[in-house]
């Protein structure tokens, strides 16, 4: 029996990959699938099944989930069709024979008023209905939402937020991957809701962190929701993903994205990325090669 990886082409899906081969998981065991199979080509060389996997087409995920014992259900991006395209994955899974659906949430998905909980919760409620085995890993934000931001950051000395002196439980994406890659392999996770997260921070804090690892002074800009949605806006972002990341930061302030549950830490067996250890490896700093190659 094998294992699918949903949205594989994609960040976490693609490291969750990683990890399962590392730990020894056969590549025939391993279905990796994504919209654009071509993304995947690297994994069918070594030896991975590729698989094409369109959440918005039902009739392809029969096909991507053919024979499967496990899958990792990675959530989409698209903001207001979460909950359906999950909703075809799991239908089809469960046609498969699918026995555990492994599904990436959101912290505090069942009590968080931010807008992108919405179609979380509503996930989960529809994968604990439907009598199948299941997992739900409520993963925190990721640190790579900031650290990407290090060009801007850079440029302007300041990280810019709507979180006011709220703390957040981000966490790097391969500790979530490990953590998804145990949950897949391990037995007595089956019913288990993990909230997932790292050591929590404001972004007052996060700024400090910034420079101490810059060597520069970074501010923390606090701003009204309003004025944050536009300022995304105008760096690119497409204007409903703008609402839903400034709507997200007013979770943060919440304390919607806090966690002091220490899920994480338990199923990757180890100490969670630090901030300052993100930064370290976004920035490629000496000290973080060095301590890469210990």
């Amino acid at each position: 029996m094998s294992t699918v990886i949903t949205g594989a082409s994609g960040h976490l899906g693609r490291l969750v990959v990683d990890q399962l081969l590392a730990a020894g998981t056969p590549p025939e065991q391993v279905v990796a699938t994504g919209r654009d199979t071509g993304k995947l080509a690297g994994l069918a060389r070594i030896g991975v099944t590729v698989r094409r996997a369109d959440f918005a087409d039902p009739g392809s995920l029969d096909e991507a989930f053919a024979g499967a014992d496990t899958m990792l259900l990675v959530s989409t991006t698209t903001v207001g069709e979460r909950f359906d395209h999950a909703r075809n994955a799991i239908d089809a899974a469960r046609r498969a024979g699918v026995s555990r659906i492994v599904y990436t949430s959101i912290l505090n998905a069942s009590t968080a008023r931010m807008t992108l909980a919405d179609e979380h919760r509503r996930t989960e409620e529809y994968l604990r209905a439907g009598g199948s085995g299941f997992v739900i890993l409520r993963n925190g934000w990721y640190l790579e939402n900031y650290t990407d931001q290090l060009p801007m950051i850079t440029q302007y000395h300041a990280l810019l937020g709507s979180a006011h002196d709220g703390r957040v439980s981000a966490a790097a994406r391969r500790d979530l991957a490990a953590a998804a890659a145990a949950v897949l392999t391990q037995d007595g996770h089956l019913g288990a809701t993990y909230e997932l997260g790292g050591a929590p921070f404001t972004l007052a804090e996060l700024a400090a962190t910034f420079s101490e690892v810059l060597g520069t002074h970074i501010d923390y800009r606090d701003m009204p929701v309003a004025d944050y949605t536009t300022t995304l806006t105008g760096a690119g972002l497409p204007p409903e993903m703008a609402a839903a990341v400034a709507d997200a930061d007013a979770g943060l302030a919440r304390g919607e994205l806090f966690t002091d549950r220490d899920d994480l830490v338990k199923l990757i067996g180890r100490p969670a990325t630090t901030a300052h250890e993100a930064i370290r490896n976004a920035t490629g700093t000496e000290e973080s090669r060095t301590e890469e190659s210990r």
